[in-house]
């Protein structure tokens, strides 16, 4: 039956943070993850997918394959995944893109599953997931389409359909390209670095008016079209300016890092400075108060891939206290679990009503903190 669903500490200090119940926590993570699993094998669809408004979904499907896919206990042989790639595949499109022609998800949809099949190593999917990287490719603002860098959209990748770019969607595009092995030297990166940089509150590498005495090193949503924010708009110094935030600010740092950019990179530090001023994890940091929890998944399961790509084991928050992120991240996902074995979003925005959708998110990031 389907469910509905309305920077571095010294070692003398991480050694007074380290748990000595380490074995305790992993333990009750993978069998949190273990009951997520349960839930979503209960609720996928008879044709393989997982439903979002009463069809079944290539995006969320592709999410929650992938949590099956690297699971231990399943892998992608197991029926459950085996069923989830068919219905994938039954969505390559003529073009290479893998998407439903009339939802106008293109990229996103695209993204989500070359990310799916490049978890199951399998020989059999080289091709699709060929085909899948040059359509990204072919998304990507750039000369083709006769814009040049002196444009706020160059470099960046929208929905699809040769929509208005935005840092959510060239980071899904960029994790799908190098999930799927695509060698940083390709071109894809370094243009996306443009867009990337232009959607970072830093003046000195943002060339935008909306950034001009810009220095907290977060980021926004789009610097297209004058730029925009999903978290709104704050007064800095009697000045109002567009406020960065959390989910956008892991999403643009880890990218950065896929882009090539050292660990040095004055954008690099000043956005891990950010999140150093912005440490949490019981809200989707420098959100307003009143929108706090919205995309709180999706900000965990960036949180997750981000600092993983770092690899620092722990981080020193504003007040030089330092935490485990991949500890405190499985702890908190943990005791945000409902009783059904599901995560669900009470602020339902951006889809997280969904639990399917909600609990691929938090499987995804456990799988990446607790590894």
């Amino acid at each position: 039956m389907v469910l509905k669903y309305g920077l571095a500490v010294t070692v003398l200090a991480c050694a007074a943070i380290c748990p000595a119940d380490e074995t305790d926590w992993r333990a009750q993570t993978k069998a949190a993850v273990d009951r997520g699993l349960v839930f979503l094998a209960a609720t996928q669809q008879a044709d393989g997918g997982w439903e979002d408004r009463g069809r079944s979904d290539p995006a969320i499907t592709s999410l929650v394959a992938k949590c099956f896919i690297q699971s231990p206990d399943y892998g992608p042989g197991h029926p459950v995944s085996k069923r989830a790639i068919r219905f994938i595949l039954r969505n390559v499109q003529s073009d290479g893109g893998i998407y439903v022609p009339d939802r106008g998800l293109n990229n996103y949809y695209t993204s989500v599953a070359v990310m799916a099949l490049s978890a199951t190593r399998q020989a059999e999917h080289h091709t699709v997931i060929q085909s899948a990287q040059a359509f990204l490719k072919k998304g990507q603002w750039d000369e083709a389409e006769s814009i040049d860098k002196t444009n706020s959209w160059y470099g960046g990748a929208g929905y699809g359909s040769h929509k208005r770019p935005d840092l959510s969607n060239t980071q899904m595009m960029l994790e799908a390209l190098k999930q799927s092995g695509l060698s940083r030297d390709d071109p894809a990166y370094q243009k996306a670095l443009v867009f990337i940089s232009r959607s970072q509150m830093l003046a000195e590498h943002n060339d935008q008016k909306f950034a001009r005495g810009a220095s907290d090193g977060g980021f926004i949503y789009t610097p297209a079209n004058d730029g925009e924010s999903k978290a709104g708009v704050e007064s800095i110094g009697g000045k109002k300016v567009l406020r960065s935030y959390g989910s956008m600010t892991y999403a643009g740092f880890k990218s950065m890092l896929y882009a090539g950019l050292s660990r040095d990179d004055r954008r690099v530090r000043a956005a891990f400075d950010w999140f150093r001023q912005h440490y949490t994890l019981d809200a989707n940091p420098n959100m307003p108060a009143a929108r706090s929890q919205e995309g709180l998944y999706y900000y965990y399961h960036t949180f997750a891939r981000a600092l993983d790509t770092w690899g620092d084991e722990t981080i020193a928050d504003a007040a030089g206290s330092p935490h485990l992120w991949r500890r405190e991240l499985c702890e908190k996902l943990c005791k945000r679990q409902r009783s059904d074995g599901s995560w669900v979003n009470d602020s339902d925005r951006w889809f997280e009503g969904n639990p399917h959708l909600v609990s691929a998110y938090a499987i995804l990031a456990i799988q990446t903190a607790a590894r």
